[in-house]
């Protein structure tokens, strides 16, 4: 049975604590452009962010233009060849030293989002400059309920000095409101689920918490009683779409709840060593499951600006579970040697494989005339090109999505020597109606990029 109703884009299911937004329905967009990326389809944008540079060769495809090979770590991303595109020869002068010294690594994150160069200070004192994302969430944070979404794996200190006198919040954050105040991200996920799916009375929020702790309930139980009322007032295509997006919170409800149990069982010896409560112990699972908190933001348009770091600037975690024992940082510094440099690519080769899982996640989700990844522009990229050297110049940079038809993706686009990134956060800005005659250290648009 089809039912015909039209419902307001700010539809949420609401209960005790609870305030759940819902995914893009047909009874939403009762009159829709027949073209191909409607205007009723929101753009979305997100940064992907990884320490340590990567192994280049095995990263920069030989070929340009449509015809090219994905090379080893990239192989991963085969299922989204067609979505994504390669951009080579992009540089970050002012992760530079440029008369500073040495300090790459911070350099490399304060500037990533900024293209502006972080402040070498003996004092407290901190400064780089707004970054794209936030540039972006003044002009059209105000349109959803959060502006900005920022995530992260990995804590790290606000505090003290971290990289050769650069202060530790330059390493440990991408995210700038303005030149002096880093965006904190959030590592642990049951927070983001809370952060979510809560409404705005903190009480309420409470009890809710501690009902589910109490007797199990999942917070859907909750808001159970509004979706059976929405259920018989929408299409059958409609409360397809509603089940699934509801299944698909519990799943992800399931996996926090399993990653508390686990650390709730870990001995007591291992809590200084061991991850705090709620976060998985698998840092694939850590990934996955914010990744997958990030996709139900933009599906359900509660924001349309995200930046994820999978791991700080600077990172020596290992990665035994791959095989490699060695501190990422560690090898990062390889030398040229054969041994390191197949372990760096190992690395690299998982931290693609985990951004090629959100990559489809996005792309199953139908979201007007196609997925909700046509409505992304995502990247996914390192602010140092190889490790040893700590080169600034031909960044490692993937960019996934259409921008709701703009952009012409499944190529491998090679500029000139020194095109600033910034020009590449110009043209990113432009698809969300957000136009600015520079930013960072802009010259320009990026060429090439978008139909013709």
């Amino acid at each position: 049975m089809n039912v015909s109703i039209s419902l307001s884009r700010r539809t949420f299911l609401h209960g005790l604590g609870t305030s759940m937004a819902l995914p893009l329905l047909d009874a939403m967009t009762p009159v829709r452009s027949l073209a191909y990326g409607a205007a009723q389809d929101p753009v979305r944008m997100a940064f992907l962010f990884v320490p340590n540079g990567m192994h280049m060769p095995d990263w920069t495809p030989s070929q340009e233009g449509f015809h090219y090979d994905l090379p080893k770590i990239l192989k991963t991303m085969a299922p989204v060849k067609r979505d994504i595109t390669v951009l080579t020869g992009l540089t970050n002068d002012k992760g530079r030293g440029n008369g500073d010294g040495p300090g790459d690594h911070a350099r490399s994150a304060g500037v990533f989002l900024t293209g502006v160069q972080p402040l070498k200070s003996q004092g407290s004192e901190i400064r780089a400059g707004i970054s794209v994302d936030q540039e972006a969430a003044k002009a059209i944070g105000n349109q959803t309920r959060f502006a900005s979404l920022e995530l992260g794996i990995e804590k790290g200190r606000q505090s003290g000095k971290c990289d050769s006198g650069y202060a530790c919040s330059y390493s440990n954050n991408i995210s700038w409101r303005n030149a002096t105040t880093p965006m904190t991200k959030e590592t642990n996920p049951r927070l983001v689920f809370e952060r979510l799916f809560g409404n705005e009375n903190d009480a309420e929020q409470t009890e809710s918490a501690l009902r589910r702790k109490r007797f199990q309930n999942s917070i859907l139980d909750f808001v159970l009683e509004d979706a059976k009322r929405l259920s018989h007032k929408i299409g059958n295509k409609d409360r397809a779409k509603l089940d699934e997006y509801l299944t698909a919170v519990r799943e992800i409800e399931l996996r926090l709840e399993m990653a508390e149990k686990e650390s709730k069982e870990r001995p007591d010896y291992l809590a200084e060593f061991d991850k705090p409560k709620g976060i998985p112990s698998s840092y694939e699972e850590h990934i996955r499951l914010m990744g997958d908190m990030m996709i139900l933001a933009f599906q359900t348009d509660v924001t349309r600006i995200a930046t994820f770091m999978l791991a700080n600037e600077g990172s020596n975690k290992s990665y035994r579970f791959i095989g490699v024992n060695e501190g990422h940082h560690s090898l990062s510094h390889h030398q040229n040697d054969p041994v390191k440099l197949r372990k760096i690519s190992n690395i690299n080769e998982f931290h693609a494989r985990q951004v090629a899982y959100i990559l489809q996640r996005l792309k199953s989700i139908p979201e007007g005339d196609g997925s909700l990844l046509d409505n992304c522009m995502i990247i996914y990229g390192a602010g140092i090109s190889d490790g040893n050297r700590h080169n600034n110049e031909n960044l490692p940079i993937i960019m996934a999505g259409r921008a709701g038809g703009a952009i012409t993706p499944g190529r491998h686009i090679r500029y000139h020597f020194e095109t600033p990134m910034s020009n590449l956060y110009l043209s990113m800005l432009d698809q969300l109606g957000v136009h600015r005659e520079r930013f960072g250290d802009s010259t320009g648009r990026l060429p090439r990029l978008l139909f013709s």
